[in-house]
């Protein structure tokens, strides 16, 4: 099975206030090859650019109501007359509130759920091919199957 990438460049509008925001160029990515998580990557005039990794369910669930707690909450909204999705993006280096255009998200967001149906992420996984791997048995292993400690009854003791 071939690794298939979905991406979608696009424009964000980080919100530094109510009624001001910037527009800061993004990229929606997704991999099936690690196909539980959406990643998404910005630029806010810093040298490297800005990555965040988060579930695609949270950001599916996000196109339609509120979902996701904690680091990463993702909501449906309308700003200035237009549907957006809403991102609160949260870390130790600080707090960022995103808004993306939601009609190119969920376009993206279904050319990944034909990528990789929910519910078959794990099959992209290869996870039974390396857990088979992993216990399959080695040369040698048949050593660790043998008793290392001689037997405490020796024919030849007498104390």
């Amino acid at each position: 099975m071939h690794a298939m990438t979905v991406q979608r460049e696009l424009e964000l509008d980080l919100v530094l206030s109510p009624g001001r925001s910037l527009a800061v160029p993004a990229r929606l990515v997704y991999r099936s090859d690690d196909p539980f998580a959406v990643h998404l990557t910005f630029h806010v005039g810093s040298h490297a650019p800005v990555l965040w990794t988060f579930a695609r369910e949270l950001m599916v669930e996000g196109c339609f109501r509120p979902a996701g707690h904690g680091d990463v909450r993702v909501w449906p909204t309308l700003s200035a007359g237009r549907n957006v999705v809403c991102m609160a993006l949260s870390s130790p280096d600080g707090e960022a509130l995103l808004m993306a255009p939601a009609l190119p998200v969920s376009a993206w967001l279904e050319r990944t759920l034909r990528a990789v149906p929910p519910g078959t992420e794990h099959e992209r996984m290869g996870m039974d091919e390396e857990l088979t791997g992993l216990f399959a048995a080695a040369p040698g292993d048949d050593l660790y199957l043998s008793d290392p400690w001689p037997s405490d009854e020796s024919s030849g003791d007498t104390a």
